[in-house]
């Protein structure tokens, strides 16, 4: 048995299932301290019977994802960059929105190092240079470090040989190293290595309040959390890549389409009680989406999925004299703040009561609404997920699309441009589900030069990519090879290329899970 557990904005879904089988779930109403909202909900699904036969416990949370909207919760970060004498014109941070800026701002550096496009060495810190660092940040009382050097995503070992000697130099020290974290790009995967930075000390702390309240209900199966591209990760992990859950509650919810329906391929339509998220399960992963991502108005270079917002879902404030929906919405408040609840505000949800879509709240306090508006909206509603979705279509042959999510009754859609479309049982609690049924992953990559042995490289890469995904909690005899990538290297004069090959694995049985 598992149980997965979806924090959203405004609801907290739990699943509870027995193989493929849901056994129960529930929806409580997301509270601002999420272990509360995480606790009530084990309460509705978990005895102390079942607690002590679980396999495993999967969170997905928007946690981190809202500290860098709100800007709360966030640690100021030593940005430090090796490309000199390169790289001076554009310092760490520029082109930032001041407010996070500011709220992660622990200084700037730019010293010798870095790689060139080949991998020759553009120059090397010097020890003058390193020893100012060293008592600059000392003096300051620095605790977060992110170091980017350039092509590290290519050459690693310029910003692995740095941190491990800066750790030694400052033992108390926290060090993100940006080929960790991103590819190709070193202004955008500087910025998501600051992010990440930024909430470290956040996420000791969140992990530390999961493991808490888990604890405190008499579980004690592993506990992990769902990351952007559709896997797991442990809680050491997280508490070292909190940003790696950016994004991970729409992936959840593509995993859960693809686990309800049996689908591999499918457009799916997740209307939350805030937004509307429309991705693309493929192969039976969220697909990746291959632009550059702006988070909180910094652009980075993490692999997101390929998801497409719509600031539409169940609380979504209408004003029906003028026509319109949202953006504003009453969020986790929707059932105290609309019309059903017996508030004063008109939702999203109170005309799909009207309608006849859902059976929820009192509808006799819709009795005074003009259905011929409620119906104008209604269409309106349905033009807007339309005209979202048909891009995300293939350009020749059908794609179903699923409709999940608590407020997938909203949507009064049959069909949707000659494409079939389902909303599967337990639709509501997909996102919850699909944080159950994922896998953990692990990726490796090496470097193959013109002429050399492919079949070996992948061989290779392939046994450590799974050694990683065994070291996160996977079963090493299970698993499949998710993706494997040639990324070119530009101007090498070897001709050469990487090898990233990707594997994802069911987690291991419970005895040989990490805590």
């Amino acid at each position: 048995m598992r149980i997965g557990i979806d924090v959203g904005g405004t609801h907290t879904d739990a699943v509870l299932i027995d193989g493929e089988q849901v056994l129960d779930s529930t929806k409580v109403a997301t509270t601002p301290d999420i272990a509360t909202g995480l606790g009530c909900a084990l309460d509705q699904l978990v005895d102390r019977e079942i607690g002590q036969s679980l396999q495993l416990l999967a969170i997905g949370t928007t946690q981190f994802t809202n500290a860098i909207v709100e800007r709360a919760g966030l640690s100021p970060v030593a940005a430090v960059r090796l490309c000199a004498p390169a790289g001076r014109g554009l310092v760490p941070r520029m082109g930032w929105p001041l407010d996070i800026a500011a709220a992660t701002d622990g200084g700037a550096y730019v010293l010798s190092g870095g790689s060139l496009a080949d991998g020759r060495p553009v120059s090397t810190v010097t020890g003058d240079e390193f020893d100012q660092l060293v008592g600059e940040l000392m003096a300051t009382g620095t605790e977060q470090v992110a170091v980017a050097a350039s092509y590290a995503h290519l050459f690693p070992e310029v910003e692995t040989t740095f941190a491990d000697r800066l750790q030694r130099a400052m033992p108390g020290v926290s060090i993100t190293q940006s080929h960790e974290l991103g590819g190709l790009g070193l202004v955008e995967r500087e910025n998501a290595a600051i992010l990440n930075a930024a909430l470290r000390p956040l996420a000791l702390q969140v992990c530390a309040g999961l493991a808490d309240i888990v604890k405190s209900k008499g579980i004690n199966c592993p506990l992990f959390v769902s990351q952007n591209d559709g896997t797991l990760a442990p809680l050491q992990t997280v508490q070292r890549f909190p940003a790696l859950t950016f994004s991970s509650g729409p992936t959840n919810s593509i995993r859960g389409a693809g686990c309800l329906t049996g689908l591999r391929d499918a457009v799916v339509v997740d209307v939350g009680g805030t937004t509307t998220d429309i991705g693309v399960l493929s192969g039976g992963l969220p697909r990746t989406s291959h632009r550059m991502v702006e988070v909180g108005g910094v652009r980075t270079n993490f692999q997101m999925p390929d998801v497409v917002p719509l600031a539409i879902g169940g609380g979504s404030i209408v004003n029906l004299e003028a026509g319109t929906v949202g953006p504003r919405s009453v969020g986790h408040r929707l059932m105290t703040e609309s019309l059903i609840a017996g508030g004063g505000t008109l939702t999203l949800t109170d005309l799909a009561v009207a309608l006849g879509r859902m059976s929820l709240g009192t509808a006799a306090n819709l009795s005074e609404l003009e259905l011929n508006r409620v119906h104008q909206i209604d269409v309106q509603v349905s033009a807007a997920v339309t005209r979202a979705v048909e891009p995300m279509l293939p350009s020749t042959g059908s794609m179903p699309i699923v409709l999940v999510g608590g407020g997938a009754a909203l949507l009064g859609l049959d069909a949707m441009a000659g494409h079939e479309v389902r909303c599967p049982a337990h639709a509501a609690v997909a996102n919850a589900l699909g944080a159950s049924q994922a896998e953990v992953s692990g990726s490796a990559e090496c470097p193959v030069q013109r002429g050399g042995s492919y079949g070996q490289a992948l061989e290779q890469m392939t046994e450590l990519a799974v050694a990683r995904a065994s070291a996160a909690g996977g079963d090493p005899e299970s698993y499949r090879v998710a993706k494997i990538e040639e990324l070119a290297e530009p101007y090498s004069e070897s001709g050469g290329y990487r090898l990233r090959v990707k594997v994802v694995a069911p987690i291991a049985p419970a005895s040989s899970s990490p805590p």
